[in-house]
């Protein structure tokens, strides 16, 4: 260490004295940056290294902790490397910070909705209210979880946009991830068809599919006629399933069942329109 601080200082004494507060100043962010890149490293080695599960976190709550941990470090690392900037150019720190410590409160009204973010995130993560990885509703947007921070939480929406959403305005949450999720699936019958063999055809979809998926936890089933609409019958299907499979399961079991109905010849009522020629209707009169 002591060789490192004689060579940094010979150096200084060789530069010209206007450069000198500049090279300082770039020694002082190359050090905040090489520590913040260290910092992280080891975090992510801590976290992430192979077999190691004393911690007892899931994946998921991994990297929502690394997240925060390095979001704390550029924080704290970049106030500091501030304050000495702020002393290489002659500014008494002591005097802004005395100053600081005496305008507190106005700048605790102006900094009120920073505090809020802050205290919110500190809260949804101390309740665990969701995780990086989770998919959820907050705040008018829905998407996956790219990041949580002490101030924002970052979705990622299915079209690839990325919301910044400050924490305090997470007031409400939505997470589809967490527990059994339910898929659910209405199939409309024509009333022409003999019901009986649309609901023994909507069976053996159910077991196809069951025996096709390992995410589905509890079903497919038929859980009865839920409507009688003006015209189609109309047979809800249930499964519950591991989280994020809900969607996936519902477009497997609606695929299956017109490949089944149009192999059994049983009808789904759709809208047609009917074009007549003024010719046939000419005749018809």
């Amino acid at each position: 260490m002591n060789g490192i601080t004689q060579a940094y200082n010979n150096i200084v004494d060789q530069l010209p004295v206007f450069a000198i507060p500049l090279f300082r100043i770039f020694t002082v962010l190359l050090v905040a940056a090489i520590f913040t890149k260290i910092s992280e490293s080891f975090i992510n080695r801590i976290l992430f290294m192979s077999g190691n599960d004393k911690l007892g976190f899931d994946e998921n709550k991994k990297k929502t902790l690394a997240g925060l941990l390095k979001s704390i470090i550029r924080y704290v690392t970049y106030f500091i490397a501030v304050i000495n900037i702020l002393e290489i150019v002659g500014i008494n720190t002591a005097s802004i910070l005395t100053a600081a410590g005496i305008g507190g409160l106005a700048v605790g009204f102006g900094a009120q909705n920073l505090v809020k973010d802050i205290i919110s995130g500190f809260f949804i993560i101390f309740e665990d209210q969701y995780n990086v990885g989770d998919y959820v509703e907050t705040a008018a947007v829905a998407g996956i979880v790219d990041e949580i921070g002490l101030r924002t939480t970052k979705l990622r929406d299915f079209g690839g946009q990325l919301h910044i959403i400050p924490n305090g305005e997470v007031t409400r949450v939505t997470n589809h991830s967490r527990g059994v999720m339910r898929a659910l699936v209405n199939v409309g019958i024509a009333y022409e068809e003999d019901l009986n063999r649309a609901l023994k055809a909507l069976e053996e979809v159910c077991q196809e599919v069951k025996d096709k998926r390992e995410d589905i936890v509890e079903g497919p089933m038929i859980l009865g006629v839920s409507d009688l609409g003006s015209s189609e019958v109309v047979v809800t299907l249930l499964a519950r399933t591991m989280p994020m499979q809900q969607w996936s399961v519902e477009r497997e079991l609606r695929k299956a069942i017109l490949e089944k109905f149009e192999q059994e010849d049983i009808e789904i009522p759709y809208p047609r329109m009917v074009y007549i020629k003024k010719e046939n209707m000419e005749e018809g009169l």
